[in-house]
């Protein structure tokens, strides 16, 4: 139809009011199905979580208790597989782990509360609490919270890992791991994450406050916020609910992991605790009931490469995610909290090389509405009979990293330096992969069709291998 221009000037005021009343009505319609689609969504969250969490455990890729809370409404607290092998005993809620470095958050607070309590300074040179230490006078107790001190990391000599961790350790044993070290960098100029660094502070502690470190945590942490199964010496827990450490977790079996000492491990990596009681101290950050919004604020400010004071600092869904993990033999841990959401995701898990870091993006995902993947079910084949034996031999991805693969039962295993033997799976010629860690291997050949190296995939990095000659 057409319009003249004066029929176009009586019909544009009606038309507009129209349009208005009926954008009213969709606007109102509009907003209902969005109330409506988060409503559900909101229901939904506790399912997919949980059955995300059961697809990490049917493949071994999982084996603890997790909890999930949103604005004080748990929505996930539930514990999958075994916490002792052996004997068939499956995790609950109250299963009990060590957290490995989810302990340097606990150890940075004390720090920090220590300063409130003006007991020392975090610009305080470590000379003043080990006279004579080297290049003491250049390193703050800013510096080891912040790993930024250059301090050599006792965890990285093979031979003291391998021999001398279950085994009680003074701290003059302790110290000198280190001690005499040449730092790695200027004090302040760079990052390196340090154990040695944070042994340094539980020492620090002890001398500010005339207790052992341990002591000063239960006082002014365990106590007030009732963490009633939380503590230190795990090598001597008598408590049912306590998991046993595995390096190795598959349908196979397990290969059971020594503890280690909580002397060694000490303000770094020392502390025991269960889900529910890494959820009291989520919820004091909140509250600043143990330390202030100032000395929070402090901590969770970065320094270098997203590190604070015992948290990383990091985001996700454009919100700040504050978080940390731990590693110790036969455990690994998970912590991160969204505090303006009110977030909190503790995964603790009893078994080394786990895929937390995976899981808890998937889990954030699903709390945010974002796109997300079950984790892929890879199938295994077998291959004829004798063809395995043309990938044993030992591969040097560097100079101080070779992985030794040999044939045991009718199954390829690889060995890398310093580590424990894993079972590869074929999922075609020249293609494996692991399921005790997220991990593939696929072997390369020359010319001639021999196998000459390997690239091994793991955590989104492609490494190359060369496979060494037989030495006579």
């Amino acid at each position: 139809m057409e319009m003249t221009s004066g029929d176009s000037c009586r019909n544009f005021f009606p038309i507009l009011m129209i349009t208005r009343i009926n954008m009213k009505k969709t606007s109102s319609a509009l907003f209902t199905l969005l109330l409506l689609a988060a409503s559900a969504h909101s229901q939904q969250i506790p399912a997919r979580l949980d059955t995300l969490i059961t697809a990490w455990a049917d493949q071994y890729k999982f084996n603890g208790t997790v909890l999930v809370a949103r604005k004080g409404e748990i929505l996930l607290h539930k514990g999958y597989g075994y916490r002792n092998v052996k004997d068939s005993i499956l995790h609950d809620q109250h299963s009990v782990f060590q957290l490995g470095s989810v302990t340097k958050q606990f150890t940075a607070s004390i720090v920090l509360k220590l300063q409130e309590e003006r007991k020392l300074g975090i610009q305080d040179k470590i000379s003043k609490y080990f006279p004579g230490y080297p290049k003491g006078d250049s390193i703050t107790i800013t510096n080891l919270l912040s790993h930024t001190s250059g301090i050599y990391n006792y965890t990285n000599d093979p031979a003291f890992m391998a021999n001398e961790v279950s085994k009680p350790a003074s701290r003059e044993k302790m110290i000198a791991l280190f001690r005499d070290k040449p730092l790695q960098f200027s004090p302040g100029t760079q990052y390196s994450y340090s154990n040695s660094g944070y042994s340094l502070l539980g020492y620090i502690i002890a001398d500010a406050t005339g207790m052992p470190y341990e002591q000063v945590v239960r006082r002014y942490i365990f106590g007030p916020l009732q963490m009633t199964h939380s503590g230190f010496d795990f090598t001597h827990l008598s408590n049912p609910e306590k998991a046993t450490g595995y390096f190795n977790l598959t349908e196979s079996g397990a290969m059971p992991a020594p503890i280690v000492d909580s002397s060694v491990s000490y303000a770094a990596g020392a502390i025991y605790s269960t889900t529910g009681d890494l959820y009291k101290w989520h919820q004091s950050l909140l509250q600043h009931s143990i330390i202030s919004a100032a000395s929070l604020k402090q901590a969770l400010t970065r320094y270098k490469d997203k590190y604070g004071f015992g948290w990383i600092i990091d985001s996700i869904a454009g919100k700040e995610v504050v978080l940390h993990g731990g590693g110790i033999h036969g455990f690994n841990s998970f912590m991160a909290s969204i505090l303006e959401d009110d977030i909190c995701v503790v995964m603790l898990n009893n078994f080394s090389n786990p895929h937390l870091d995976k899981i808890s993006k998937d889990i954030f995902a699903i709390l945010y509405n974002l796109p997300y993947q079950l984790p892929k079910q890879r199938i295994a084949i077998a291959l004829p009979a004798g063809s395995l034996e043309q990938y044993t031999g030992v591969y040097e991805l560097s100079p101080a990293f070779r992985i030794t693969f040999t044939v045991k039962d009718g199954k390829l295993t690889g060995q890398p330096t310093n580590q424990s033997p894993a079972t590869l799976y074929a999922e075609r010629e020249d293609h494996f992969f692991l399921k005790a860690v997220d991990a593939q291997v696929r072997f390369t050949r020359d010319s001639s069709h021999h196998v000459n190296g390997m690239i091994l995939y793991q955590n989104g990095r492609e490494m190359p291998g060369r496979k060494m000659p037989i030495e006579d």
